[in-house]
């Protein structure tokens, strides 16, 4: 049986008939007419999105065309039009059906789809696979001529552009030309290929030429979309909270987006914008999926074997307690026992007393509390060099990399706080020209719903890349079209609230969720 199942969709048709000379004739329906709006006080001739991958359209692990189509930012442009004489939307298209997955590894693989290797009738169950892996399907079987296109220099009008989201970008690499270049093998850090590709003037020295924000600025705008700082938190977070060096500190992030939004109103278009706050990210199906205890054992003899191996370091406990070293509740927080059956993982955690003088290193079986992110799903099980006697997750504890564990998820969120408050102190400041989008709020209440999910437009939702109803794609981070749909509605929502605009709200059930499974071709 299949451990995911996936609920088939019912299409509905309507047809127009009409009656002439008793002749039934089918017609095409009416389109629905236009909606209209006021603009209020905000001037939307020239709207500009600033912001990360998520800005971008980044979905499914990939930026690619489709995903760009249905970015949030173009979905307000498209919103605005009806109450506003604007331009197209341009943006930095790629122009690749599938994108880059792999971009340090040369791009072989595009986006993730749902890839059921062996049909709906398989054992196997349907997972997140790279575009052009072996098997998939068409248009999902694509080699690197296509892949590649994500990164190949953008040969459009620079000057026209709207949406300047740049994948992979944290709030520092908007104010730096360094994010342009110079690319490597020069030692710059801050250089990122997507920017790179579109940038106006690509540094060459990390010192002089355009920065994204610049560039957007250069386009002479009147409203400004601006939500950057998830990546500020999100990369720390993804990366098992391993890696304190790229968590964005309170007061760097505080002066860096005082210093973004004093240069978007200073234009001389007296520029009015809306800002997006930083969400839970602890909330998103990256960190929900891969159970803590996804590890199940029927067979007596591996059991035995197994808890014959932790024995040694389940009796150090018991010494260690004798010894006054720890407490009875941490020595059983801290034993490692597998019983037939469904088990949890075994974990390092590094918040555990330190017993390394007796020789003891800080395991522990995962709890509920802990957040195990989705890469794990695949290396859970797996073996160390091929020995059946070293399985991570199990013989071998997972390292810091892939959970995070109660005090990480509260310094995570206690970080996502204290952005959100200068986010809220900046907007408060300029009250009259800012608006905020409390992006925070609406997913927090989508993913702690009682009932699972919201019911939008008619629409059950759930904080998922499951189809029918996650709003999220197939990497577990980004939005699918469905969920950029749900973020536009929320800007807009702000706007309009703030200026009295009545700018309407796109309706989220005309926008596609994530595709359902896909098998191989027959």
């Amino acid at each position: 049986m299949k451990k995911m199942k996936f609920l088939s969709m019912i299409l509905t048709l309507f047809f127009v008939v009409s009656c002439e000379q008793e002749i039934l004739v089918q017609q095409d329906p009416d389109p629905d007419p236009d909606p209209t709006g006021e603009s209020g006080s905000a001037n939307f001739t020239k709207f500009v999105s600033i912001g990360n991958s998520l800005t971008a359209g980044y979905m499914a692990g990939a930026l690619f065309s489709f995903g760009q189509e249905n970015s949030y930012p173009a979905i307000m442009a498209e919103h605005f039009a009806y109450v506003s004489e604007n331009d197209a939307f341009d943006q930095p298209l790629v122009n690749s059906v599938n994108g880059c997955y792999n971009p340090t590894s040369g791009c072989t693989l595009g986006r993730l789809i749902l890839f059921d290797p062996d049909g709906p009738t398989g054992p196997a169950s349907a997972a997140p696979t790279p575009a052009g892996s072996p098997g998939v399907p068409a248009p999902f079987n694509t080699n690197a001529t296509d892949h590649l296109q994500a990164l190949a220099p953008f040969t459009g009008n620079k000057d026209n552009l709207n949406n300047f989201g740049v994948p992979g970008i944290i709030l520092a690499q908007a104010l730096t030309p360094a994010t342009g270049g110079p690319a490597p093998p020069a030692p710059n850090p801050a250089y990122n290929p997507y920017f790179a590709r579109f940038a106006k003037t690509p540094s060459t020295d990390g010192t002089t030429g355009s920065t994204i924000l610049s560039d957007a600025l250069a386009t002479n705008p009147t409203f400004v979309s601006f939500w950057l700082g998830n990546n500020d938190v999100l990369g720390y977070a993804v990366g098992g909270a391993s890696n304190p060096s790229i968590l964005t500190s309170v007061p760097a992030f505080t002066a860096q987006y005082s210093a973004a939004i004093d240069a978007i109103l200073a234009h001389p278009n007296n520029v009015k914008m809306v800002v997006g706050n930083v969400p839970n990210v602890t909330t998103i199906p990256y960190f929900r999926l891969v159970p803590y205890n996804p590890v199940v054992i029927t067979n007596q003899a591996q059991i035995d074997a197994i808890n014959a191996g932790y024995a040694p370091y389940n009796a150090g406990l018991d010494a260690a307690f004798d010894g006054g070293f720890i407490t009875n509740e941490e020595r059983n927080k801290r034993k490692v026992i597998f019983t037939v059956g469904q088990n949890p993982v075994v974990i390092i955690d590094e918040s555990l007393t330190d017993l390394s003088g007796l020789g003891l290193p800080n395991y522990r079986e995962a709890t509920a509390q802990d957040l195990l992110v989705l890469p794990a799903a695949s290396f859970i099980g797996s073996l160390v060099g091929g020995d059946p006697s070293l399985i991570n997750g199990v013989t071998v504890p997972l390292a810091d990399q892939w959970v995070l564990i109660p005090s990480e998820i509260t310094e995570i969120t206690t970080r996502i706080n204290d952005f959100n408050a200068a986010i809220a102190a900046k907007v408060a400041a300029n009250s009259m020209r800012m608006a905020l989008a409390d992006i925070f709020t609406k997913f927090n209440e989508l993913a702690t719903s009682p009932t699972g999910g919201l019911v939008v437009d008619g629409l059950f939702i759930r904080s998922s890349l499951a189809p029918p109803n996650g709003v999220f794609s197939e990497d577990g981070v980004h939005p699918n079209p469905r969920g950029s749909a749900y973020i536009a509605k929320i800007f807009i929502q702000a706007i309009n609230a703030k200026f009295g605009s009545t700018v309407p709200e796109p309706n989220i059930s005309k926008y596609f969720g994530t595709f359902f499974p896909v098998s191989p071709a027959l």
